[in-house]
């Protein structure tokens, strides 16, 4: 295992000083994986103010109440962390008071999962009460001691477990899971902010799917506007899952970034509300349900305090999500005059994901459709095709030389992009002034 640099130099800085000192962790978790850390935080025997004297300027007091001190070295910032114990927890979020202590065990105690409960010396000396390693090499997350207290103390844990196993591929451990459940409602007192981040990380894990199909009861705490979903029968032919399984099963086709999970969760919850059972064809169907997911991702969004944004962006592409269109240049240009290039990216990947999710009878012929989009994509923006007012070879002051004023320039323009990018006029400046001049 290999301690970066800096780290390794503090964490010698502090034992030179009297002090023991270990790394702590998911940066420890993460190398005992094979995986390389971002963030390194050390845990010490020293208490905050004799790390604030030995590292001097170098030292910021990050979090002293808590024993934490934010100790610079080169462009990293290292936190420092006195061992602890902490006092009683009266918002189910953050412990009153916290109590500095000499043991290494009893801070490790206090943690949340065992494989987060190991520590590691610089000279790679690994300390494992809570046996994180062999639960890391099952691919377990087990809570440390009793896990109803941990969740009891901070209710943020049992998302970060959700989070772990979607993450790491992990499995959640019985009588964790159980204490999840038991404990789920506290999720209620939490800060949306926090939520938000707990819940794009999962979106964005590797497991996802599992996640979602096997805790919806609890993610349900903070996203009511799933459960109605859970164990919805399509009825269609056209799919295979229920509506909460093939949202997840889209969630997870679907490349990790965060706006586009956010879409596929959200995509298709307004479908129960909006199912009508047509009898004389066999089949139910959902008119209407983008705009009634529309709704409902207005109600969400907000809540969880998304920025403006990536409100916009998902909301649009929630209710764009079955937009059709053909693999051919001028189908290719209207939607990059509609959309532009990173959106229609986007829809591409969300048309991809919801197909995957439906019944495999109904994937061939689609998949090729959206390859085959792709290419003429990759095409179209390679050849330079004009597709927006930028790319169009006259402009603004082009037109008032002809005598064009006021709105009519604006709509002169306009008219003229849809003359190019439906092949009616080349996007040549003489050819576009000849045609202003017909038109006025």
């Amino acid at each position: 295992m290999h301690i970066k640099r800096e780290v390794q130099a503090v964490m010698q800085a502090l034992e030179t000083a009297g002090f023991a000192a270990y790394a702590v962790g998911g940066a420890v978790r993460d190398s005992l994986l094979g995986k390389e850390p971002f963030d390194w935080d050390v845990t010490t025997a020293a208490l905050p103010q004799q790390v604030m004297n030995l590292f001097g300027d170098n030292a910021i007091p990050t979090g002293l109440k808590h024993g934490t001190v934010t100790v610079l070295r080169g462009e990293e910032r290292i936190e420092v962390t006195t061992y602890r114990r902490d006092g009683d927890y009266a918002d189910h979020r953050h412990p009153v008071a916290v109590e500095f202590t000499p043991s290494l065990s009893e801070d490790l105690q206090r943690r949340d999962f065992t494989v987060n409960a190991i520590a590691l010396s610089w000279q790679g000396e690994i300390m494992d009460p809570f046996m994180g390693q062999a639960d890391l090499q099952a691919g377990l997350l087990r809570a440390v001691g009793d896990a109803e207290q941990r969740f009891e103390e901070d209710a943020l844990r049992i998302l970060r477990g959700l989070r772990f196993a979607s993450v790491l591929d992990f499995t959640v451990e019985e009588g964790t899971a159980a204490a999840m459940r038991e404990k789920k409602e506290l999720l209620r007192q939490i800060a949306a902010e926090r939520v938000l981040e707990e819940l794009t990380k999962l979106l964005c894990g590797r497991a996802v799917r599992r996640v979602l199909m096997d805790f919806s009861d609890i993610l349900g705490v903070v996203l009511p506007e799933i459960l109605p979903s859970v164990g919805f029968d399509h009825r269609n032919p056209h799919h295979c899952y229920d509506v909460w399984e093939h949202t997840a099963c889209a969630v997870e086709n679907t490349p990790p970034e965060p706006i586009l999970r956010w879409v596929m969760l959200l995509h298709d919850l307004g479908k129960p509300a909006v199912c009508v059972y047509d009898y004389e064809a066999g089949k139910a169907r959902y008119g209407g349900h983008q705009a009634a997911s529309v709704e409902l991702a207005k109600e969400i969004l907000p809540r969880l305090r998304f920025g403006s944004e990536s409100t916009r962006r998902i909301l649009r592409l929630v209710e764009q999500h079955d937009r059709l269109f053909d693999p051919t240049e001028k189908s290719i240009r209207r939607m990059l005059r509609l959309f532009g290039e990173e959106d229609l990216r986007a829809l591409i990947h969300i048309r991809r994901a919801d197909n995957l999710a439906q019944h495999p009878d109904f994937q061939q012929v689609r998949q090729a459709e959206l390859a085959a989009c792709d290419e003429v994509l990759e095409k179209v923006l390679a050849e330079q095709q004009c597709f927006s007012l930028a790319q169009l070879a006259v402009n603004g002051r082009d037109l008032m030389e002809l005598g064009c004023s006021g709105k009519e320039i604006g709509e002169m323009l306009d008219a003229l992009l849809t003359a190019v990018v439906e092949e009616q006029l080349p996007n040549d400046k003489e050819s576009l002034l000849a045609e202003a001049k017909k038109r006025r």
